[in-house]
């Protein structure tokens, strides 16, 4: 694969941080918190791990259900902070499949959601992570439209997939969050 001229390359990176940077103040709006949100190096290093595997789910959904195929990113990320919390090293290698829904894709969420979190369906809790990961989609789309890039070529595929890994990290995010992970400035003397 040959790699994107300099120009295209470029204007990804602007076109990532500008969304990044609105999806995080969406985000922040939703669950009021000032400051870094929380993170997990060995939670963001397994999304190249399952990226391909949720691509070939997701791109053909884009035409028909977009804010499906850009939201469940978020509730992979939500479910591998979990996993990271609960028992990393046995769950750390969890097959992508693992986090489908008896329907398969279809209903990934309702899966993470109940089955991985253990939050029933109709849960407060649930609605709440439905809401915010129904308007980060909306706004991660929107953004993406008003790039006016052209449909089915390469830079939007790295567009989609630029937001993909976006909402896979604010999915983790939201999670570490949820289970009282907060990040603080320490300041420690220098030996």
């Amino acid at each position: 694969m040959s790699s994107l001229p300099k120009e295209v390359s470029d204007y990804l990176a602007h076109f990532e941080n500008k969304v990044n940077t609105e999806l995080v103040k969406l985000f922040k709006s939703y669950v009021n918190v000032d400051g870094v949100l929380p993170s997990s190096q060995d939670v963001e290093k397994r999304w190249p791990d399952i990226a391909p595997e949720y691509m070939v789910d997701a791109v053909p959904l884009i035409s028909d259900y977009p804010m499906v195929s850009i939201a469940w990113a978020g509730y992979l990320g939500m479910a591998v902070a979990h996993d990271w919390d609960d028992d990393w090293e046995l769950l750390k290698g969890r097959p992508y499949k693992e986090f489908y829904g008896k329907q398969g894709f279809d209903d990934l969420d309702e899966n993470v959601v109940e089955h991985i979190l253990h939050l029933p369906l109709d849960s407060p809790q649930a609605a709440d992570i439905e809401a915010m990961m129904r308007r980060l989609a909306q706004q991660a789309l929107t953004l993406m439209r008003r790039e006016k890039i052209e449909p089915q070529s390469r830079a939007a595929f790295y567009a989609y997939s630029r937001v993909l890994t976006i909402m896979f990290r604010l999915g983790a995010s939201m999670e570490l969050l949820r289970l009282g992970y907060v990040c603080q400035k320490v300041n420690m003397p220098l030996c």
